[in-house]
């Protein structure tokens, strides 16, 4: 593994005239990568836990008094919430990081990430506390949402630019391993729940223990990822390389289209996020004879082969660059929205294929969506534009995704689950051609 190391000749920072300089120890790509993959990761498991409680537990307990497909489309607009309040809580911790540092703000933001998952496991259900419940829903999720904002590091950003110039697209799906890790966790601990505990059991107090296990994961990934940030050496790279927060309104007037630009350039990968994940197991529930444990099991094997096409996509990206990757597999993924409402109708065996493939395309695309137009944004503002240009491909590629997918689908059939993921393909074919004199690999 190469490292980072600083010139031994420099003084070191805030010495004084005539002191012997200080060699600066050296941090390796790898150590930033354990940072990046550990935050990912423990972010993930509590995203999908919410999203699988979305669709098995939530229009239950929630929402009894709507008809089950009704109370699962009221589950998804709570849902949606959090991918409304993240570039919200994004600035807010950015505000944060320039007045505090970024340990306070990594603190903030991971505490009320974490005390809003256990209030949510904690909470009574629609028929001992009546609409209130579904209002404290709605406040957790909305918190979580703008703790997720906060919860950028830079850490990605930071590793994309210490890796050598050959492997930045090795080094960049890293992180991106966190979601099918957090999805595999999560999908497992519902799976073997939903199989071993009643109904009743279940929905009385099984789902709750998947939410204090991702507070418990939260701590532990707090400290790991605190054990990094603040330390001197990650520090001192992360001035080198001025991935500082901007002031806001600096920000979007040099470099808000950019932030278009990123979303849209990733919008093919963020609409097939969640028509692999949530909506899927939404639609089994409602019109299939599988099995839930059974599917679930089927998705946590999509999401073994999704983390083999992320890895994939780093060494492929690596030889034919990452934006000419991103246009391949948008146009990869056109077509699979063609043969989506087949296989999704096709019985047992159709379902498990478009979940399989579907995954393997997700893996590939999605290794490579994070940050491939950051490189667009001039230093100083890359920090806050990285973490912008997410939150925006969340919201408006993956936030609505189920609860559209499913109202249209249910209402006017599965041809337009084909439509939605078609015309986040061609969003992205669409800013790849637009951005092409301003993106280098």
């Amino acid at each position: 593994m190469s490292s980072i190391a600083h010139d031994p000749g420099a003084p070191a920072a805030g010495g004084t005239d005539g002191a012997a300089p200080q060699p600066a120890a050296a941090v390796a790509p790898r150590d930033i990568a354990i940072g990046v993959v550990i935050g990912r990761s423990s972010e993930y498991f509590d995203y999908f836990v919410y999203g699988i409680a979305s669709v098995l537990v939530f229009p239950a307990i929630f929402f009894p008094f709507e008809p089950r497909l009704d109370g699962t489309l009221l589950a998804f607009v709570v849902f949606s919430f959090a991918f409304i309040a993240r570039p919200f809580g994004s600035l807010l911790f950015l505000t944060i990081q320039r007045r505090f540092g970024p340990g306070p703000k990594l603190t903030a933001s991971l505490f009320l990430l974490g005390t809003s998952t256990v209030g949510i496991a904690f909470l009574p259900q629609y028929d001992s506390l009546g609409p209130l419940s579904i209002v404290l829903l709605s406040v957790f999720r909305i918190c979580q949402g703008v703790a997720l904002g906060g919860a950028w590091d830079g850490m990605p950003s930071l590793l994309a630019l210490s890796a050598p110039s050959n492997r930045r697209a090795w080094y960049a799906m890293m992180g991106q391993l966190g979601a099918p890790t957090g999805f595999i966790m999560a999908a497992a601990l519902f799976s073997f729940l939903h199989a071993n505990l009643s109904s009743e059991d279940f929905l009385s107090f099984g789902w709750r223990y998947p939410f204090f296990v991702a507070f418990a994961i939260n701590v532990v990934a707090l400290f790991a990822r605190l054990r990094l940030v603040v330390t001197d050496e990650f520090a001192q790279l992360f001035a080198e390389r001025e991935l500082m927060p901007a002031e806001t309104r600096e920000f979007f007037h040099s470099q808000g289209y950019l932030v278009v630009l990123g979303a849209f350039g990733a919008l093919a990968s963020y609409a097939l996020f969640h028509l692999v994940t949530v909506f899927p197991l939404s639609w089994i529930l409602l019109y299939s004879s599988q099995p839930i444990s059974q599917f679930l099991v089927i998705q946590i094997v999509g999401a073994l082969l999704g983390a083999g096409g992320i890895v994939a996509s780093g060494v492929i990206a690596d030889r034919i660059g990452r934006r000419r990757m991103l246009g391949l597999l948008a146009a990869l993924i056109a077509v699979f929205s063609g043969y989506a409402p087949t296989l999704l109708d096709g019985g047992a065996l159709g379902q498990d294929m478009f979940i399989l493939v579907g995954f393997t395309l997700l893996g590939l695309s999605y290794g490579q969506a994070a940050g491939a137009m950051n490189s667009s944004f001039e230093p100083r503002f890359r920090y806050t534009g990285a973490a912008l240009t997410a939150d925006l491909a969340w919201l408006i590629g993956a936030g609505f995704a189920p609860l559209v997918a499913l109202g249209l689908s249910a209402r006017f059939g599965l041809a337009y689950v084909s439509l939605y993921l078609l015309s986040g393909a061609a969003c992205t074919l669409a800013a790849l051609w637009v951005s092409r004199t301003v993106l280098s690999d």
